[in-house]
């Protein structure tokens, strides 16, 4: 006789989880997502602290050239609210969107005279796909060019900046400040731009209230000369801060452009440092973390960084960390790699 045994259907079983989830499920074990206000709350108040300083003092010392050594200090004041900015954009500082973009349009658009709305839409661009020549706005060929194919596809004034980019990377810098000022303005004359009244009001107060303390304390050479050394000094270190996080870092094949963990990780880079690095950079020095957790409160970014390094260094993922200088130096050969075909085109 024989026996049939009973037909035991398969037992669904679950999908083993992806190299993001897994990473993230430590990460919210330890609880680093948590907001942080109170450490946003002392930032803010102490890059007011500092403007108003700034601006007593050139009330008080009116028409001295002294005062130009106060436009350093307002520079940096200036990218320190464009970090604080960058953060609520990220909702680093509040889970409450109206009160995240509240305060984003006073720490942009009112104190740092930069759109937050366009600087909103552009960065989330960029998270969601660095490095890729198609989506990015990083790396869209414009003023500098970040593929070699973008690059032969230039002529005439354009292929000569290309071939020299390298070197005119940091001159470049000095009018990156302006640049977004102007950028900022431009976005306020695009049909459908949402919040325009109000960013529209907010950058013209911003722009009122700087020329008036200008005006008010400063005679006109002086008004010239701090204007030029201020956003100068300002461009240069909005690209400083910016520039090591992928700038050099490889292009993603489909496959791994397909993972988020890779996506993320293998196009950014971080940079080496203490507590000085983590404040002059404003959390960015550790891109690698802060691109697979973007909500994560600046402060947890250097506390979620050994358990990302482990992570990748389990896995065999390439978790690249270098000094501030050899970024640079990184970026610099890979525009200069760059312009390569045009240098050859112009000796042939």
């Amino acid at each position: 006789m024989t026996v049939q045994l009973p037909i035991v259907p398969p037992v669904a079983r679950p999908a083993p989880p992806s190299g993001y989830a897994a990473l993230s499920a430590l990460v919210r074990e330890r609880n680093l997502l948590r907001r942080r206000p109170w450490f946003y709350a002392g930032v803010f108040a102490a890059n007011l602290l500092v403007t108003a300083l700034v601006v007593a003092a050139m009330v008080v010392w009116r028409d001295s050239w002294w005062l130009l050594l106060l436009a350093p200090v307002l520079a940096v004041v200036s990218v320190q609210f464009g970090f604080f900015g960058h953060d609520v954009g990220h909702q680093q500082v509040t889970r409450d969107r109206r009160l995240s973009r509240a305060l984003g349009l006073v720490s942009g658009d009112l104190l740092a005279g930069l759109s937050y709305a366009w600087w909103v839409t552009k960065h989330n661009a960029h998270h969601a796909h660095p490095n890729d020549l198609a989506t990015d706005p990083d790396v869209r060929a414009g003023a500098l060019v970040f593929d070699a194919d973008q690059a032969d596809q230039r002529s005439g004034a354009a292929a000569w900046l290309t071939r020299h980019q390298a070197a005119m990377f940091f001159p470049m810098l000095l009018g990156e400040a302006v640049n977004l000022h102007v950028s900022s303005v431009r976005e306020m004359f695009k049909p459908k731009v949402k919040g325009r009244a109000i960013e529209s009001v907010l950058l013209t107060a911003h722009l009122a209230g700087y020329v008036a303390l200008l005006v008010f304390t400063l005679t006109w050479p002086q008004v010239l000369a701090f204007v030029v050394l201020q956003k100068a000094l300002q461009g240069v270190y909005l690209g400083m801060s910016f520039a090591p996080g992928h700038k050099g870092m490889p292009v993603m094949d489909v496959e791994q452009a397909a993972d988020p963990f890779l996506r993320q990780v293998l196009t950014s880079r971080n940079v080496r440092g203490g507590w000085f690095t983590d404040a002059a950079l404003g959390g960015l020095n550790y891109q690698v973390e802060h691109h697979l957790f973007p909500s994560m409160p600046r402060p947890n970014l250097r506390l979620a960084q050994p358990i990302v390094r482990q992570f990748c260094a389990d896995r065999g993922v390439t978790y690249t960390e270098t000094a501030a200088l050899a970024s640079y130096a990184a970026g610099l050969r890979h525009l200069h790699a760059v312009g390569t075909g045009l240098r050859s085109r112009g000796r042939s």
